[in-house]
């Protein structure tokens, strides 16, 4: 495979709480490792994102009185699933996982970092308006193809596959590369969108 400058990696949220004993473990999230470490050699480009929370935000479910993991609420954005406690600043938990190779990454790009919002994509909070500054670095390195991999396939890479799409770049999601949480049937309707957003799933 050969490096195209114009392309760029983004392997999002592969986080120890996301993998195996994980505060919220996504199945089998530990698998996407060894396949990322590869897909890595091959990109001039790779930015990881890194879920940044605070203690006590609010996409937190401790954060509100009688309500538990996996609920839903309405916060000032909009719908918000609540998690348990998780990638809370400065834990183990919020940690890239060890067998990750970061050595290459160009940036590293933090998100959630507000207590009140939490970020699912790699390019705007999920009030859908405030940007993480992600688009600006890769436009001014001349990027005009992403790829997404890393966890979940149906909510932080989706998000971010979409958002990618919506504003202008080409977008390619490795799906062997990524592991889902698929509640709900997620997973389904996550591909079913970014299909028709003219995202690439291979």
């Amino acid at each position: 495979m050969p490096m195209n400058s114009d392309q760029a990696l983004i392997v999002i949220d592969v986080q120890n709480d996301f993998c195996i004993g994980g505060a919220l473990e996504v199945p089998f999230g530990e698998e996407v490792v060894a396949n990322i470490n590869r897909l890595v050699k091959h990109y001039e480009m790779v930015v990881y994102t890194q879920d940044w929370h605070p203690k006590g935000h609010a996409s937190f479910a401790s954060s509100h009185a009688g309500l538990a993991p996996f609920e839903t609420i309405d916060l000032s954005y909009g719908k918000q699933v609540l998690w348990p406690d998780h990638c809370v600043q400065g834990t183990s938990g919020a940690d890239f996982h060890p067998d990750l190779n970061t050595d290459s990454a160009d940036a590293i790009v933090r998100k959630g970092c507000r207590r009140e919002i939490d970020s699912y994509s790699a390019f705007f909070e999920n009030d859908r308006e405030t940007p993480t500054g992600l688009e600006g670095y890769l436009r001014t390195r001349g990027i005009k193809r992403i790829v997404c991999v890393g966890l979940a396939t149906d909510y932080c890479v989706f998000y971010s596959a979409i958002d990618a799409a919506k504003l202008g770049f080409e977008v390619e999601v490795q799906e062997k590369c990524c592991r889902a949480i698929d509640m709900d049937n997620s997973l389904s309707k996550a591909r079913q969108e970014m299909q028709s957003a003219g995202v690439d799933l291979k």
